[in-house]
């Protein structure tokens, strides 16, 4: 009887309401968050012009921390001999980098304040829908503290430069000078950091998740810079539609199309690809090796391959399947750090 009446009396108990949409208009949501927007000027040496040895980036960025721990893009602050940062008020503070992470572009600043400042809400990327109402907040061409507007247009966008991070897809406009700056929902809390426009199509911008953001914030603080595993290799998932498409042997797992000079994969004697075939407008460097598990677990997707080899750490041993010649075999190599690559904060 106790048991029923147990059941009974969860019966009654009300049911927590749904979260309700944030309704605040944008005008409160602006005057909320504008003061925690910042623009930043980059002096840059540039030595490979002669007649112009200094260049101005400008760029937007996020106040995080009342201390003055500014977020913005790797690519605005990379490589600068000064750094100035705007405030909301006008007051002009000079700033140092505090770390870097040219993986998902992202750099962490330190103002030269002496009180505290304003700081944002960082929410959860993770809870995004596509159809959710967004603002972007920067300067972009440097017009200081510009809201635009859109919606979330998709989710987990893979792009090129930056394989290993889905992305945040926006139509609310983001142009030069926005980048490092805030994508912001109608609650006022930051969702993403601006980071990137397609210039082959119009209102299509793109933003770092704030989760992964947040997940790097400790180690940049710490080191200066975030430690990840590295095995060498850059490549895709096989699928059916690929294997249906062309005459080699292929095994569901994860494409090797570039193996680099020197990394545990190469010096294990990982091969890349070098067939380029071109797949319903997708790019395919075929006839490299292909992953099949990763320390005795198998392959079946992209995150499935990421997540095992984030999961690694430098200097441990691990064994590959690989896939070659319609055979697999296993190779063992050891893990490195990830180094800085060419292709990182690339134009």
């Amino acid at each position: 009887m106790r048991a029923i009446a147990g059941l009974a009396l969860v019966a009654l108990l009300p049911r927590p309401a749904p979260a309700q949409p944030c309704t605040d208009p944008l005008t409160t949501v602006f005057e909320r968050l504008s003061p925690t927007v910042v623009s930043i000027q980059a002096t840059k040496i540039n030595k490979a012009r002669p007649q112009r040895r200094f260049e101005t980036v400008v760029g937007s960025g996020v106040i995080v921390e009342r201390d003055g721990q500014v977020v913005s893009n790797a690519h605005v602050v990379d490589g600068a001999a000064s750094l100035t940062v705007t405030l909301d008020s006008g007051t002009r503070l000079p700033a140092r980098v505090v770390g870097i992470d040219p993986v998902l572009d992202v750099a962490l600043l330190r103002l030269d304040t002496r009180g505290p400042l304003s700081a944002a809400r960082l929410g959860d990327s993770a809870a995004v829908r596509v159809g959710e109402e967004v603002v972007a907040i920067g300067s972009p061409i440097g017009l200081e503290q510009t809201m635009t507007r859109g919606i979330v247009s998709g989710l987990n966008r893979l792009l090129p430069g930056l394989p290993e991070q889905p992305m945040i897809q926006t139509d609310a406009a983001i142009n030069p000078g926005n980048s490092g700056g805030p994508l912001v929902t109608r609650c006022g809390v930051v969702v993403g950091i601006n980071t990137f426009i397609s210039e082959e199509a119009q209102s299509i911008g793109f933003a770092v998740p704030i989760n992964a953001v947040k997940a790097v914030l400790r180690e940049l603080r710490e080191h200066g810079r975030v430690v990840r595993p590295w095995l060498g290799i850059q490549g895709r998932m096989v699928d059916a539609r690929l294997a249906g498409l062309v005459r080699m042997p292929l095994t569901p797992g994860y494409l090797a199309e570039i193996v680099y000079d020197g990394s545990p994969a190469d010096r294990a004697g990982i091969q890349g690809g070098a067939v380029s075939i071109i797949v319903q407008g997708e790019e395919y460097l075929l006839g490299g090796d292909i992953i099949t598990a990763v320390a005795g677990h198998p392959v079946r997707s992209q995150e499935d391959y990421l997540t095992r080899v984030n999961a690694l750490k430098p200097g441990q041993r691990v064994r590959l399947g690989v896939f070659r010649d319609g055979h697999t075999r296993e190779v063992t190599l050891t893990v490195v750090e990830r180094p800085r690559l060419p292709s990182d904060l690339a134009e």
